[in-house]
């Protein structure tokens, strides 16, 4: 497993390398690429930090899980390269991005723009073998994934953090909402959109708004 990642999130999440559960967790990744197709690519694995360096990060994306067909995950929440069909989830984010902002759906869903413009896009585990959702949930990426997020608490400010569904919004806790913008809604899977709560949101406006105040250029979703 390669785990290089940028230089200004090594300076603030580098110890976690050293830990012991981050140790197992690497060996038992790496036996996992060896013997099952897994995803992202190993060179993908750190890709949301690796485009969003730790002093550049405005907005924070939580998703859960990397997609688990071939070809879809590339280490950045949500986003699948360009060729890829877009999810459904995708879909319905690009949907609340035309009625809150008026742009058009775009071409494909690859999302590195984003992630070079500032927006975390965080997966809280980081890998997953093929077919199978939430296979390596359990074998220590929460805990560096929420080692990234507590670095971020408290060392940044004025960052936008969007949780969307249950998981993400437990994250909550981890979360300063006093000296940064919390906003939470449902998943924008169909399941959960269509009950309602994610259409209308405003989150992507509300953002803008929000790093406008704090004297930053807002994001080209």
């Amino acid at each position: 497993m390669n785990v290089k990642i940028e230089d200004s999130w090594k300076a603030h999440i580098g110890e976690e390398f050293d830990k012991q559960y981050f140790v197992n967790l690497t060996n038992y990744v790496r036996e996992e690429y060896l013997h099952y197709r897994c995803f992202p690519p190993g060179n993908k694995i750190f890709n949301a930090f690796n485009l969003c360096p730790f002093d550049q990060v405005k907005v924070v994306i939580i998703g859960q899980d990397p997609y688990h067909e071939m070809g879809q995950a590339m280490g950045l929440s949500f986003s699948v390269p360009e060729g890829i069909l877009m999810p459904p989830s995708l879909i319905n984010i690009f949907k609340e991005i035309q009625m809150d902002l008026g742009k058009s759906m775009p071409a494909n869903g690859d999302l590195t723009r984003w992630a070079q413009q500032g927006v975390l896009l965080l997966n809280a585990t980081l890998t997953v073998r093929e077919h199978q959702a939430n296979s390596h949930q359990k074998l220590g990426w929460n805990q560096f994934t929420d080692a990234a997020i507590k670095a971020l608490n408290r060392d940044r400010e004025h960052i936008v953090y969007l949780l969307w569904g249950g998981y993400a919004r437990s994250k909550a806790a981890l979360i300063d909402s006093s000296k940064n913008l919390v906003l939470q809604s449902v998943h924008p899977s169909p399941l959960s959109a269509n009950r309602g709560g994610w259409f209308g949101n405003h989150h992507f406006s509300r953002c803008n708004e929000y790093l406008q105040q704090q004297g930053e250029t807002p994001i080209e979703w």
